[in-house]
């Protein structure tokens, strides 16, 4: 029988009853219903703030901080004119859906940038957010076209 979503199943004895707390004493978990006597935790509504630790110093707070985290940092993706040249044909339209859709970059985030590493021997029209001096002359000495999408 070939496994599949209509016949998964859970392994002998990996899925165990809920326990039921607070119905009586011969349920063994009457009473106090496990939460022992008295105390914080045995009271309703209680609930500890992720990383308390006991009144111990927590982790976060032993640790040392450095650094910031730049909220506005922008992620672009970038792709060298060697690649172009390996993976497009003369007189082909370079676009970011295209590269996207191609595997060349895994995802567009803030932008498309063209650097000039390596050499571009045939005349594509490319089309990017951004281009690098270097990238944007090697373009146009093969023929090629460049045009910057607005952000």
């Amino acid at each position: 029988m070939a496994l599949g979503l209509h016949n998964l199943k859970a392994p002998a004895g990996a899925v165990h009853r809920p326990k039921r707390v607070g119905r009586g004493p011969g349920s063994g978990h009457g009473k106090t219903a496990t939460r022992g006597h008295k105390g914080q935790k045995s009271r309703s509504g209680f609930s500890m703030r992720p990383g308390f630790e006991g009144g111990q110093m927590p982790l976060i707070r032993r640790l040392p901080k450095r650094g910031f985290t730049n909220e506005f940092k922008k992620e672009w993706a970038e792709v060298n004119l060697d690649v172009l040249e390996a993976k497009f044909e003369a007189g082909a339209e370079v676009t970011p859906k295209i590269l996207h859709e191609r595997g060349i970059v895994k995802k567009i985030g803030d932008g498309v940038v063209i650097l000039g590493r390596g050499e571009l021997t045939k005349p594509l029209r490319v089309v990017a957010h951004r281009f690098s001096a270097s990238a944007r002359e090697k373009i146009l000495a093969a023929g090629g076209s460049v045009e910057v999408i607005a952000r």
